[in-house]
Parts: structure tokens; sequence; C-alpha cells
């Protein structure tokens, strides 16, 4: 299978309200404009030193999304370009955010990564944690972040019920932010749950958003 076949069928299996994310990172421009030639516009990265190389050298209609582990002293370096940033763990990272879109006169959709899985090597918010900091931070102050919904990913493990109930258990977190902080925000919709291995679980949990690198681009190349 190849590239343009490898989305064909993912697409295919995909519901007109989930997005696809095609984890890019670690794979070569040639990968990403075979992708983009299928129609493919919405890339996922998550190295800000190899986003910004391929962000000037690849078309200027990608719509580039920032997946991975997010120092803050990196978003300066992708605020005037990036789509979207899935992972914000902290309020500190969002008030950064804030405050590097404000310099490029921009608005960047972001959303709160949530940890579900059993691994701790995870980031992410606690439920708990994610509650505190919407109850105690000036967050809604913050005028050049859209705070668009939440991110996850479950534990990795070939027990799919463990997987669904992680998935699940997000899904109905937003639910609980949507109704207590978010009920007049139309912005606030997405589900980024899911990757190669087991995003038709959380498209049935009700993901709005997947990410799936190797089952698109093959292996990485390191």
């Amino acid at each position: 299978m190849d590239i343009q076949s490898n989305l064909k069928e993912i697409r295919a299996q995909l519901p007109p309200q989930v997005s696809l994310v095609a984890v890019s990172k670690f794979h070569p421009n040639e990968a990403i404009l075979t992708a983009y030639e299928t129609g493919q516009r919405i890339f996922g990265e998550s190295k800000e030193q190899e986003l910004s190389k391929k962000q000037a050298s690849l078309p200027a209609d990608i719509q580039w999304h920032f997946i991975g582990h997010l120092q803050t002293n990196k978003v300066k370096y992708i605020a005037p370009y990036i789509a979207m940033i899935h992972a914000v763990d902290s309020y500190k990272l969002l008030a950064e955010i804030d405050k590097q879109a404000a310099k490029c006169n921009r608005v960047i959709p972001c959303l709160l990564e949530i940890h579900i899985a059993e691994e701790e090597s995870k980031y992410g918010f606690s439920f708990e944690a994610c509650r505190e900091m919407l109850e105690t931070t000036p967050w809604k102050e913050l005028t050049h972040v859209c705070i668009s919904g939440v991110m996850g990913m479950a534990t990795n493990t070939d027990d799919e019920s463990q997987i669904t109930n992680e998935f699940e258990s997000l899904h109905r977190f937003f639910t609980e932010l949507k109704a207590t902080y978010f009920k007049d925000c139309d912005t606030f919709k997405e589900i980024s749950m899911g990757m190669s291995h087991d995003y038709p679980l959380a498209v049935q949990a009700g993901s709005t958003m997947v990410r799936v690198g190797s089952k698109i681009f093959g292996d990485r190349v390191y």
C-alpha cells in the first residue's frame, strides 16, 4: 500500500464530522507532498525546528497542527502560522501562546490536553487539575487564544475495552466542560483522540479529530 491508497482507505472509514490530522513528524517533504496531492491539508508535527523547516518549504495552504509537548520558549517560533495547538497542559503555556499570538495579531485555537492513560510518561491535566485551572486562573481574559476542546492519548495496550473506557472518559469530561465553562461557545467542539492503532475505537467514542501517522506514511524515518 502507498501513501495515497492509505489515505483514501482511512478517509473512507471516517464519518464526515471527523477531521484527519496526518501526523507527518519525522517524514520527509516528499511524503507530505504525496499526501497533499491526494487532498490532505491538515498535518501534525511535534518538533518546532522540523516544523519550521517544513512550513517554510511546503505549500502555504497547509494547516499545521502542533501535536507534541510544547515548551513555552518555542511558542514564538510557531505562533505566526500554526493552525492549532493540541497539547496545552498548563495555564502558563496557554498564557504564553496568548502573548505570542497577540504579537502576530492572531487568535490561535488550542486544545486542553487531558491525561487519560495509565502511563505516567504521558503529559496532560488530570480531570481535577483542569477543573481547578478553569476555576482559578484568568483564562477568560486571554483574547488571542481560543480554547476549542480537549485532546487525549489512551494507554498503549492491546486491551480494547481499556482503550474504549479511556476515550469514553474523555468524551464525558468534554461534555462536562462544555456545560460548565463553554455553554455559549460554539468553537468549543473538538475532541482530539485516536491514533493509528486505535482511531476506530476513538471515533466510536465520539472523537471529532484523529491523529494518524504510521498508518498513512509507514514507519518513521528518524
